[in-house]
């Protein structure tokens, strides 16, 4: 009988896999509305764009039109383009309007749009008889900037996200665990398929289980860092081509008492693996994550070298990224190899 398998805490795409519910206090989110609009799904980012201008060029049409009904514009307006002696639509003597050739609410809500976005005044334009009206239009000019700024600043944020340059950011479908200068190693790989760099690129791991303290108390998501090793030394990679990261298991590692016998009885083991650095091409610091549940562990196994020297450079075969050859490995913790080791 199949086993259930755990929830992941960390999907393989780097997804937190996390639902908060009952949130009481959701005020707080509007307290920093330019992140919650970045945050919002794309289809609600375009709705909000959208009906932010039509609102703005609704309620300020609305003030051209009362404006134009205040004065008497639309008045003088219906008289002169109902007169059938008038050839030419124009204005009585003496008469001059706040805003020219408003009509009707149609024609203000026209002249709404030709203000805020500055594609008019060809028939339409504010005269200098009412203060009113260029007071309208220096606030309208004003909230219609600052409308594009935020909007456009949220768009810009959120087609220039850092997640988006972890896409191309990998990690090895599964992690191997084999000896490494006679030690037992928990082992990935890593690799950035773009050619500009992270800079700064530093990679840490975490045990994520379910645990219990010595009162009883219980901890369903315990992390532990764990000490990771990569070939240059350090937490920090030069990651100019794929790397094998790796954690010596040693008596200071929570996989130091696993074994390939007990290792798929861990439902609640989970490793979680975070690279993060400095995007070299913005200057945006970016997180790639992903995570190896107890059956994505291969015991016993090795990576398969992907990089060859041709023609004067090195060449990357990403098409073996992730496969492994079985290796001669102990069968037993690395407990016991350290003390079978010590006898003898």
């Amino acid at each position: 009988r199949a086993r259930e398998r755990r929830a992941r805490f960390v999907g393989k795409n780097g997804a937190c896999n996390v639902a908060h519910k009952n949130i009481r206090e959701q005020g707080r989110f509007l307290q920093d509305v330019f992140t919650t609009l970045v945050d919002l799904k794309w289809p609600h980012t375009l709705l909000i764009f959208t009906m932010s201008f039509l609102c703005s060029w609704l309620l300020f049409g609305m003030v051209w039109w009362l404006i134009a009904f205040a004065h008497g514009d639309l008045d003088h307006s219906t008289r002169l383009q109902r007169d059938p002696r008038e050839g030419v639509v124009g204005t009585p003597a003496g008469f001059v309007p706040c805003v020219t050739s408003i009509h009707s609410f149609t024609s203000a809500f026209l002249f709404s749009i030709e203000v805020q976005v500055t594609i008019g005044f060809g028939g339409r334009m504010v005269t200098e008889e009412c203060p009113a009206a260029i007071l309208v239009l220096i606030v309208q000019n004003i909230v219609g900037l600052v409308i594009n700024a935020i909007m456009l600043g949220c768009i810009f944020m959120k087609t220039s996200q850092a997640h988006r340059r972890a896409e191309t950011l990998i990690f090895s479908k599964h992690a191997v665990i084999a000896l490494r200068e006679g030690k037992l190693c928990f082992m990935l790989r890593v690799g950035d398929l773009r050619k500009s760099m992270i800079i700064s690129a530093t990679i840490r791991m975490q045990v994520v289980k379910k645990t219990a303290s010595l009162e009883g108390e219980v901890v369903p998501l315990n992390q532990i860092d764990i000490q990771m090793e990569n070939p240059v030394g350090g937490n920090s990679i030069f990651l100019v081509s794929p790397l094998i990261i790796y954690h010596v298991i040693d008596k200071n590692s929570p996989l130091y008492d696993i074994s390939p016998v007990n290792l798929h009885h861990h439902e609640d083991l989970e490793i979680i693996v975070i690279l993060e650095g400095v995007v070299e091409t913005t200057g945006i610091t970016t997180q790639a994550r992903t995570s190896y549940l107890a059956d994505e562990i291969l015991w016993g196994q090795r990576f398969v070298p992907i990089v060859a020297e041709e023609d004067g450079r090195y060449s990357v075969d990403y098409s073996k990224f992730g496969n492994t050859v079985k290796v001669p490995t102990p069968s037993c913790t690395a407990r016991q190899l350290e003390e079978d080791r010590s006898i003898m």
